[in-house]
């Protein structure tokens, strides 16, 4: 008797942007049934018109036949909705999605930064909730078309307390089945903080000298720069009683850039290149409001943060 192949998920991306397309379109193409939510009407246009092009590091591409919208009201409940709106969209997002939500929908953010699962838990329940991180890489090169940097980039989830349920096992089946290398974990509050660490390291650096990683990388004195900004976060998660994964600063930083190509930018300097304000107040501005709640100096993180709001500030309305 042939053995049981479990059903392909139904899976709604809530944020299909770069990082959002990279990881929605990688499980269509492998045959989830994946609807993309995104806010641009360019962007949906153009990926119902023509597929959505994902870009690898090679600069080949591949067409993936995906549907996208720009309101979730008239979708039939999923199984699984990826959230990966921009931080300070959250509550937003998820109270124009929750008419959409079904008895068994489960919930899962992969958002960079701290405190979405307070805002999820808040608007529709902590019984719907899976937490994550990921180091899957997104670029938005055009409506339409990404440059997504999926091959050997770990995705890590969990349930927001401890353990390792069932449901969470078939989301990482789900995305394993696509290629997305995922590993689930029964500490994903140490996993949150290791993702963490690492936007810290790149993030605001990238965002401020407005480089790409491969000149990044190349500048010693950033280096050092976000190795000191990570030695910071890391003195306040060990003050939190979080355990992490990474030992050494360093480490952080090394893992930032791991895999992706020179030209690669960090979501902080896409969003500033676009106009938009950024996720600062969740990476580097959470290390330094948990640093100032428990006592930790922080003062490099707040650098990093003044930069950015000051750079914020000069953007055209």
């Amino acid at each position: 008797m042939p053995p049981i192949v479990a059903a392909m998920m139904k899976i709604h991306v809530l944020g299909a942007g770069s990082l959002g397309c990279a990881i929605g379109g990688t499980l269509a193409a492998a045959g989830s049934d994946v609807t993309l939510i995104a806010r641009s009407h360019e962007h949906v246009d153009a990926v119902n018109a023509r597929g959505l092009v994902l870009r690898d590091a090679d600069g080949n591409d591949r067409i993936v036949k995906v549907a996208a919208v720009t309101d979730a009201r008239d979708l039939s409940p999923a199984d699984l909705v990826i959230v990966l709106v921009k931080s300070f969209h959250t509550e937003a997002a998820i109270g124009g999605y929750k008419s959409a939500l079904g008895e068994h929908t489960i919930v899962m953010s992969l958002q960079n930064g701290l405190g979405h699962e307070d805002v999820l838990e808040k608007a529709i329940g902590r019984e719907r909730l899976l937490a994550g991180k990921t180091y899957v890489g997104g670029v938005f090169l055009a409506p339409g078309v990404v440059r997504a940097g999926v091959q050997g980039k770990l995705t890590l989830i969990g349930e927001p307390g401890s353990g390792i349920s069932e449901r969470v096992r078939r989301v990482a089946a789900e995305f394993e089945r696509a290629g997305l290398k995922t590993t689930v974990s029964d500490n994903i509050t140490g996993v949150i903080w290791d993702k963490l660490l690492v936007n810290t390291a790149t993030g605001a650096l990238s965002g401020i000298t407005r480089l790409p990683y491969g000149l990044l990388y190349a500048v010693p004195e950033l280096e050092a720069a976000a190795v000191a900004a990570v030695a910071e976060a890391m003195a306040v998660a060990r003050a939190k009683g979080v355990t992490l994964s990474i030992e050494e600063p360093v480490d952080a930083w090394r893992m930032a850039g791991a895999g992706l190509g020179a030209d690669f930018k960090a979501s902080m300097l896409q969003s500033l290149e676009k106009g938009s304000v950024t996720e600062i107040d969740f990476i580097n501005g959470a290390v330094v409001a948990e640093g100032h709640r428990l006592g930790i100096p922080t003062p490099v993180n707040r650098t990093l943060v003044a930069c950015i709001k000051g750079i914020e500030k000069g953007l055209k309305p």
